[in-house]
């Protein structure tokens, strides 16, 4: 019994598993090419019928005629020698790592054998239903005068500049690539040594060829999009076999004001790209190209407004040329208002901004008739309490960025937690859900860039949440200063929890 496949008892969520194992297997046989094959391949067929006829004997075994096929292979087992799966995929990745074709990043089971990582294999399991082939080169799309058009009207023609300067003489002194693509994976631009592009014509990796993963299987761009996070992929861990002489890492990159996916900023080359470094060079080039577009992004409309609230104790409204810098009452007012354009009551806003329940509607209502003053006649309504115009509110934004998936951009935007010094309950309970949803996306995107600027902020010094996952994301030469300073934040907290103790307080872990 393979020790990679676990045990043979199985439960009904694993037999579900298995089944559409089964089906993807069987989908992949018929969309094969037809070639001649061995005996042992033939058998390895034929066995399909009666591994499903007794899944439970078959989880945990491996057929004679897939060992024979392997035999065949010098024990390489790819995508396309047999019929593929999500397991198939894990061990074939695991077989290649022992032959030493992987240099990847990975861990190591208490037997030895290295491990596929999550991200690749579940890539891999996806180009498996897609049924991507596991041979043959992209598919071109644009012919040169489609692409001519397309990229110079393309939002990401205005970052090139910006990404080839930093890493247009990289890639040429390197002998590596720098490719740019669209949000649909399809290559805008490829460039950088001239020997390196004749080796990528080979395998169609040229302006114009669709890099998906949906269309090529596992690749650092086409991977980076699909999970919208940055992505390296090493050698074999591409799905084709054709690519896997190759190590590649890419970073989306999104649009400063919307939030949503432009395309993605890659570098590929040898074997000598792949190191822990070249992920973090692509991503800070993919966010380089995010600030050069925020810079030259849209005027914004005459008249609107624009309010700055987060990081500073009073707001600062901008309308045209003008800065008006807030009192902390109207600040909170007017956060308030901006959060909800539909409009409060006046017994709701005076929950929104009173801690003391014994504030009368008198007091509220003077507020709100200074606030009229300062901004117009025209500008603040009532019945139900609400801004005439459309309001542009920097907390709103980083919200919008967070809903998108564009934690690099929201990061980038997030000044400081919302009024810091405001009691108002209605900007306090803003203030905790934004700044909750920030950490929780910073955690689950690990990246120790963006974790690092979170921490060693005014606002993030002391968040052990923030510590910790920096301490597991950042490499081993600059781990020491993190474990210290999340040491030290531990020790902070078990002495204060003792002590709670001591006086009769309790605590929830």
């Amino acid at each position: 019994m393979s020790t990679l496949l676990g045990p043979t008892t199985m439960s009904a969520t694993g037999r579900d598993d298995l089944d559409e194992e089964a089906e993807l297997s069987d989908a992949w046989v018929a969309a094969e090419p037809r070639t001649e094959r061995t005996p042992a391949e033939v058998r390895g067929r034929e066995d399909g019928p009666r591994r499903r006829a007794d899944r439970g004997a078959a989880s945990g075994r491996r057929s004679a005629a897939t060992r024979g096929a392997e035999a065949d292979t010098g024990g390489e087992t790819a995508p396309g020698d047999r019929p593929a799966s999500g397991r198939d995929t894990e061990a074939g990745l695991r077989r290649d790592t022992d032959r030493g074709r992987e240099r990847g990043p990975r861990g190591e089971t208490e037997s030895g054998t290295r491990e596929a990582r999550p991200l690749v294999a579940a890539s891999w399991r996806r180009s498996v239903r897609a049924r991507v082939s596991p041979d043959g080169a992209a598919r071109v799309e644009l012919d040169e005068d489609e692409l001519a058009a397309y990229r110079d009207a393309h939002p990401l023609a205005a970052a090139m500049p910006v990404i080839r300067e930093l890493m247009g003489a990289y890639a040429t002194d390197g002998e590596h690539l720098l490719a740019v693509c669209d949000a649909a994976g399809r290559m805008l631009w490829v460039e950088g040594h001239p020997g390196t592009l004749r080796k990528a014509r080979g395998m169609n990796f040229v302006a114009g060829a669709r890099w998906s993963e949906a269309a090529v299987g596992t690749n650092a761009p086409g991977t980076a999009l699909a999970v919208d996070r940055p992505v390296q992929v090493v050698a074999a861990e591409h799905f084709r076999r054709p690519v896997r002489a190759w190590t590649c890492a890419a970073a989306p990159v999104h649009d400063p004001h919307s939030g949503r996916v432009l395309g993605a900023v890659d570098i590929t080359g040898g074997e000598r790209l792949a190191h822990p470094h070249s992920l973090g060079f692509v991503q800070a080039v993919a966010r380089a190209a995010e600030s050069q577009l925020a810079l030259l992004g849209p005027a914004p409309e005459p008249g609107r407004l624009r309010l700055s609230a987060l990081g500073r104790d009073e707001a600062v409204l901008s309308v045209g040329g003008l800065r008006l810098r807030l009192s902390r009452r109207h600040s909170e007012i007017l956060v308030v208002l901006a959060h909800r354009p539909e409009g409060v009551s006046g017994d709701e806003l005076l929950t929104l901004l009173y801690e003391d329940e014994a504030v009368t509607p008198v007091t509220l209502r003077a507020e709100l008739s200074r606030l009229r003053a300062l901004l117009g006649p025209d500008a603040l309504r009532s019945r139900p309490y609400r801004l005439a115009g459309a309001v542009d509110a920097d907390f709103a934004t980083v919200d919008r960025r967070l809903a998108s998936g564009a934690v690099a951009a929201a990061a980038g935007d997030y000044a400081g937690p919302l009024l810091p010094a405001s009691a108002a309950p209605g900007v306090v309970r803003l203030r905790e859900r934004l700044a909750d949803r920030m950490r929780a996306a910073l955690v689950d995107r690990g990246d120790p860039g963006l974790l690092a600027d979170w921490a060693y902020s005014a606002w993030g010094e002391d968040d052990v949440v923030i510590w910790r996952a920096l301490c597991a994301a950042v490499p081993a030469n600059l781990l020491p200063p993190v474990r210290a300073r999340l040491d030290s934040l531990e020790a902070e907290l078990s002495a204060g929890a003792t002590g709670l103790q001591r006086t009769g307080h309790h605590t929830r872990a």
